[in-house]
């Protein structure tokens, strides 16, 4: 983080220059043997004396500006120090004058007038040429424990940072989630909720997922853990970013991505207690005008799952179902990531990535079902196989422009993405009496589905500082996606003899195109103690959707275009202190309806739980407000509390109806006895709490962080055939512990906690890799406790970059399942899911890298301890 920040300072101070300057700066032309000046030094603490790495240091000169016939400060030179904290600017002209800055993180900047003034002795009275090699010592910087306002920096990066606007989480300093994905990775994150199908939440709500800070077709368990840098938790986002999201904010997964001059990569591999592997590597080099970056990984998995369900269904002839059953889901994916970074020249870059997943997954799952009632009594052994696969293919091109002005840039990007996937399903059930002996012949049923995601993006970005306090920020953005699928379903006729046939009424074909088009602006200001930031946002999108039948023709259309919308946002930041920050924000959002609710066709994937879609829902609107007090307390330490108040109108949320089993086996009389999941706007929902959040070390070798979370949440909807009105308290707490004990021995703790919870609403829902989340208005998950993960890491550093660590980690060590309650006024069930518990799983991994500079230079330089040198010969050569 030290490097990235200060390399982006030395590239923003650059944009001052209003041309490329040759070698000798300073002004003017000068003869070729004036060239000849050279100033050096070393940066230390001025209090430990110690050498302050990654220092952004700059050589600038005056020049006159012929254009505007005024005299231009200009970037001559620029460094970034190495760990020894030395620094060397050669070739430089001994007529110019010159002034050096120095900028490092958690410290005062430095300014001192230079000039070549001291004559060397033996030329004194002679007038001789002045000491073209000085020496400027050691060169003291004040610690500023204000620097950078709202994030606390340190040495070292951390595993958690803090603003007013984001929470930023440093994957890489995580060790219990290494050879995972990334939906482990969220389970340390705090405010953030995973359940036992790998569904997240923020705060009891579906965020977006983001990646790289665009929309991504890949799921949270495609996505390897090793391969993110950081995640981003935007609880409320301003209008600058997609008003998608409903009662929820955004998660942005930023992908590991390094432009530091020279070459650096790694290796790692694991195992884990189901005898499954993982391996990856990644590279990055970087010379001159060219950054390049590569990585691959390869994850093998198999996951193993519990299901006990109990129902009692009320009616006339009130009847117990028990139902139980093992799965088992063994399968790999495997990830290419690569792409290149031109800098074109100071001012102008080019960048181009592109990925490719693919992935296979094969389940097995025994499920038995007992019956129980006054007229029937059965006992059903039901067996499934199914067979998923999946590819993914992501690219984006960018290109971003910086004026001549500081804080003045204009970007424009392309992003598509597309997902390909297929699946079989072999479903056997078979019935029998309680002696024993086979009830009916045994039911089977075949499933074959495969379709495509395909979402093209493009979008356009202004920044313009216009003044030192004021800043204005604008830009356009459209979102194209298709999408289709085809759900065939097969039953197998045992009366006519006629083998497996089509079930018309269980299988569909469907097709749907939307587009988002939106235009946003911010306007930021200060006045005194107060900061500003008022946006304003406008969207409207289309969508239509096609059913067709099985012969091709259409045999449904719909159309829902939503006319545009405007989504207002506010921040208000009142500075209390050099350490302490009292905001106030307040945005507008809005949740679509996802394509898996808007289907109007049903899923017999799960035959005791189907579902259908609803083409008439129409998008909720969410209003929220957040009052936030930050208060930097120590070093290295940060307290976060948060009210927030989120109200909803047209809440998507399920329910429950009973209908005719519309999967019976030909030649069968469809009876009422099914129950259906579907969809419908709820009138509304609130949802107020407050959070808080601790970070701080509490000795030198342990940091803690801990997140609470306490809040209500009231939903009234009018469902058919009863009218909803739930409303409880609940809190989430969740808890991170670090220990770094000696040689190079780290121990993380996880932990979570929540008590009783209304089941999460909103969101975009949907049949994922390993099931949907079960968004019912009528339920509540019981408390859980104990969720714990432990991990130990031991590292080794040598010099020349290299380094190795070996972890060992075990996931929900205790076994903590997920238990729900589900209440209509047809049934009531308890449901309790146990997925992948105690994993324990062993990572290695290696890494290198070299940044010196000098490796790549033409020609050899006097400096021997200088970092990397934006441009190997100084930015003015690029």
């Amino acid at each position: 983080m030290r490097y990235l920040l200060s390399i982006t300072l030395c590239v923003l101070f650059q944009f001052n220059s209003i041309a490329q300057y040759p070698m000798g700066g300073g002004g003017g032309k000068q003869n070729g043997n004036m060239n000849i000046g050279h100033y050096y030094g070393k940066f230390i603490d001025s209090k430990t004396n110690k050498p302050i790495d990654a220092t952004a240091v700059q050589l600038l000169s005056t020049v006159f500006d012929s254009a505007t016939k005024t005299n231009k400060e200009i970037v001559v030179r620029t460094k970034i120090t190495a760990a020894n904290g030395e620094f060397s600017f050669e070739g430089l002209s001994i007529m110019s004058t010159y002034k050096l800055t120095a900028s490092a993180i958690g410290y005062k900047p430095y300014n001192k007038n230079l000039k070549f003034n001291n004559r060397q002795k033996n030329n004194a009275e002679e007038g001789g040429m002045p000491n073209v090699d000085v020496d400027l010592g050691n060169i003291k910087l004040v610690e500023d424990p204000s620097d950078l306002g709202n994030v606390t920096v340190v040495a070292t990066k951390q595993m958690f940072e803090m603003g007013i606007d984001r929470k930023i989480f440093n994957v890489d300093k995580d060790i219990v989630s290494n050879g995972q994905t990334a939906t482990e990775v969220m389970k340390s994150i705090p405010s953030v909720s995973v359940d036992a199908d790998g569904n997240v939440q923020l705060r009891n709500a579906t965020p977006q997922i983001f990646i790289d800070g665009r929309p991504t077709t890949l799921t949270l368990d495609q996505i390897p853990a090793d391969i993110i840098e950081k995640i981003e938790i935007i609880t409320n986002p301003s209008a600058k970013y997609d008003a998608s999201g409903g009662t929820a904010g955004i998660i942005n997964i930023v992908l590991k991505k390094n432009k530091r001059t020279g070459y650096n990569g790694g290796f790692n591999t694991g195992i884990d207690s189901r005898g499954k592997i993982n391996v990856g590597g990644d590279i990055n080099y970087r010379e001159n005008k060219i950054n390049f970056f590569g990585s691959a990984r390869f994850n093998q998995r198999k996951s193993l799952g519990t299901n006990n369900t109990n129902t009692y269904l009320n009616s006339h002839n009130p009847m117990t179902v028990t139902s139980k059953s093992e799965d088992e889901n063994p399968g790999y994916f495997a990830f290419l990531r690569g792409g290149l970074d031109y800098f074109i020249n100071n001012r102008n870059t080019i960048s181009i990535s592109s990925s490719f997943n693919r992935g296979n997954f094969e389940g097995a799952s025994t499920q038995t079902i007992d019956t129980t009632s006054t007229l029937l009594n059965s006992i059903a052994k039901r067996y499934t196989n199914t067979a998923f696969n999946f590819r993914n293919f992501g690219g984006q091109l960018s290109y971003k422009h910086n004026f001549t002005q500081n804080g003045h840039s204009l970007s424009a990007d392309i992003n598509y993405n597309s997902s390909k996937s297929d699946n079989v399903s072999d479903i056997n059930s078979l019935i029998y009496n309680t002696n024993g002996t086979q009830k009916y012949p045994a039911y089977q049923q075949k499933g074959n589905g495969d379709g495509y995601n395909k979402f093209f993006t493009i979008q356009t970005d202004y920044e313009n500082k216009l003044t030192d306090n004021t800043k204005l920020e604008a830009g356009v953005r459209a979102a194209i996606r298709d999408f289709r699928t085809d759900n065939l379903q097969f039953i197998n006729d045992n009366i006519s003899g006629n083998g497996f046939v089509l079930s018309p009424s269980s299988s569909s074909r469907y097709k749907f195109n939307d587009q988002v088009f939106a235009a946003y602006t911010t306007y930021s200001f200060k006045y005194k103690k107060f900061n500003y930031q008022l946006g304003l946002r406008a969207e409207s999108s289309n969508y239509t959707g096609n059913l067709y039948t099985l012969a091709g023709a259409d045999s449904a259309q719909f159309k829902i275009n939503y006319p545009i919308s405007l989504f207002p946002s506010a921040f208000i930041t009142y500075k209390l202190s050099d350490k302490e920050d009292l905001q106030l924000n307040y945005s507008r959002r809005i949740n679509r309806p996802s394509f898996w609710r808007l289907l109007p066709s049903y899923d017999f994937s799960d035959p005791q739980n189907p579902s259908v879609g609803n083409p008439g829902l129409e998008p909720e609107f969410t209003n929220s407000f957040e009052l936030s007090y930050n208060n930097n307390y120590k070093r290295g330490a940060n307290f976060l509390a948060t009210v927030y108040f989120k109200h909803s109108t047209n809440l998507i949320t399920s329910y429950i109806y009973k209908d005719i089993d519309r999967n019976t086996q030909p030649g069968h009389v469809a009876t009422d006895s099914l129950f259906y999941t579907s969809y419908v706007n709820a009138n509304t929902s609130y949802t107020y709490g407050l959070e808080l959040t601790n970070k701080i070390g509490v000795t030198p070798w342990w940091d803690l962080t801990l997140n609470l979370n306490l809040y209500n949440s009231q939903i009234n909807a009018n469902i058919p055939g009863q009218n909803i009105n739930n409303s409880l308290v609940t809190w989430f707490a969740k808890m991170n512990n670090t220990f770094k004990l000696n040689k190079g021995i780290t121990i993380q703790l996880t932990g979570d906690a929540r008590s009783k919870t209304l089941i999460p609403q909103g969101g975009g829902g949907g049949r994922g890799m390993w099931g949907g989340s079960q968004t019912l208005a009528q339920g509540y998950t019981l408390p859980r406790y104990f969720d714990i993960d432990l991990a130990i890491k031991k590292d080794w550093k040598w010099k020349n970059g290299r380094s190795a660590s070996l972890s060992l980690s075990m996931n929900n060590i205790f076994s903590v399942a997920t238990k729900t309650y589900t209440e209509s006024s047809y049934y009531i069930q308890n449901v309790e899911r146990l997925h992948n518990p105690q994993m324990l799983r062993l990572n290695f991994s290696y890494r290198f890298g070299k940044f010196d500079v000098s490796l790549f230079k033409r020609k050899n330089t006097k400096s021997q301890g200088g970092g990397g040198d934006m441009g190997g010969e100084g930015m003015g050569g690029m």
